[in-house]
């Protein structure tokens, strides 16, 4: 009698084990990232088809990184018990809708793609990179009733993807993280409209760069330099 008693309740503790292990990896604090070439990685970006820069297989003249766990984000969340929701990163993308080349970039702009990020609790947005090195227009802000036309040039659309996403995800973090060596124009646009909106931004500083983007130094300084930063602890 007692061996049977010993082997139910054995059976139940490891029911009740494993049942705890979903829920505990649940309740850890989830992140999404809108970002552009410096977030992304293969087979790590949702949706599947964004274009990447981050190869398991990479060209050494372009970086060293080749593994996902040396990428700034995949740092800053395995080493701060947080968890991936969703990584929608497209290597070459603007946030407003004007490319390299004055190109259309409608479908794979940040506005394009901004509601398309889960429910985290911790949304990083990390762009405009891409607006600065393609000479996109700067235009002038505009707070509210977007034209498609505005949507072409960087100001607007800052100003609208920050509105936007407040209301979109309104109980998530929102922290925007402005890449170092920008053009003056954006970086201070940036800070304005986030001042305006009230979301934390964090100035990255002497990033180590091969080819323009993150190696694997740069990457670690990045998630040393958001986790500093943070406004905010969960």
């Amino acid at each position: 009698m007692r061996k049977c008693i010993l082997k139910v309740a054995a059976i139940v503790i490891a029911a009740l084990f494993a049942v705890s292990l979903p829920s505990q990896a649940q309740s850890r604090k989830g992140v999404s990232i809108l970002g552009d070439s410096y977030s992304t990685f293969e087979n790590m970006v949702e949706p599947a088809g964004n274009a990447l820069w981050y190869f398991k297989k990479p060209d050494p003249k372009l970086t060293d990184v080749n593994d996902v766990k040396q990428t700034w984000w995949h740092i800053f969340i395995s080493e701060n018990g947080y968890r991936l929701v969703q990584n929608n990163s497209f290597s070459g993308s603007t946030i407003c809708n004007t490319g390299y080349d004055g190109a259309d970039y409608s479908d794979r702009s940040f506005i394009t793609r901004m509601d398309n990020l889960g429910s985290p609790d911790i949304l990083f947005i990390f762009g405009a990179t891409n607006d600065s090195w393609a000479n996109a227009p700067i235009g002038e802000f505009v707070w509210s009733d977007w034209t498609p036309e505005q949507l072409k040039s960087f100001r607007p659309a800052l100003a609208y993807m920050l509105s936007h996403v407040k209301d979109r995800y309104p109980n998530t973090d929102i922290v925007y993280l402005i890449n170092d060596g920008l053009k003056p124009e954006i970086t201070s646009s940036i800070i304005e409209a986030c001042n305006r909106y009230s979301i934390p931004y964090i100035e990255l500083k002497e990033i180590d760069k091969t080819a323009g983007h993150p190696n694997r130094h740069g990457m670690r300084q990045i998630a040393d330099q958001v986790k500093a930063n943070l406004s905010f602890r969960h």
